[in-house]
């Protein structure tokens, strides 16, 4: 892998970079696990949030989910600069290569990881405390709720223009796959601002 993943900014190049929040959690870890993501585009605006439950791993195995799944959605959308923060201080010093891998479960995560940066145009990481990711972190909880609880393990992708109190749509059954913590539908399409419930079966 090559080292140049984390270039230096050069005048001139501060447009265009998505922004990417992400965090993980473990319940015991190993416990119940998850991640959350909230996703903003170069004008700041919120485009999507992502969020996943990924049964009994451990806290860092979430914190290197989440990240895989904004660099999945980074590549599959375009966004060829991506700024993510985090507030796993392993796992951004990791990236960076200031800190060696030397757990044999996370090390084909980072590798993946690796991989995937590579593939932009553009990646920066930045570690920020608690507080900074709040909304990720309120996300990784729901997950791991959900998969604890009553309404059945699973990811979801919703768009941002999803708001509480909007009147309720017609339900939908649609049948479809997760990957990397995005819903793919087989069937049908939903618009923009539609509400999403994800059942595994």
């Amino acid at each position: 892998m090559s080292g140049n993943l984390f270039n230096e900014k050069k005048a001139g190049e501060d447009s265009g970079w998505f922004t990417a929040h992400c965090d993980g959690g473990s319940r015991g870890n190993p416990g119940p696990a998850g991640y959350g993501a909230v996703i903003e585009d170069p004008e700041g605006h919120v485009i999507v949030r992502l969020s996943k439950y990924l049964g009994r791993q451990t806290n860092n195995f979430a914190e290197y989910s989440g990240l895989l799944a904004v660099l999945h959605w980074a590549i599959e959308n375009g966004a060829k600069r991506l700024r993510v923060v985090s507030d796993s201080e392993l796992m951004v010093n990791q990236m960076k290569g200031r800190y060696k891998v030397a757990s044999p479960g996370l090390r084909p995560l980072w590798e993946e990881a690796r991989r995937r940066a590579a593939r932009l145009d553009r990646f920066e990481m930045t570690h920020t405390l608690r507080g900074g990711n709040r909304e990720a972190d309120q996300l990784a909880n729901e997950a791991m709720d959900q998969g604890m609880g009553k309404s059945g393990a699973g990811g979801v992708s919703k768009p941002a223009s999803q708001q509480a109190g909007k009147s309720a749509a017609p339900r939908q059954v649609l049948e479809g796959y997760v990957k990397d913590g995005v819903v793919h539908l087989l069937n049908g399409e939903l618009p923009d601002g539609a509400f999403v419930k994800v059942t595994r079966e």
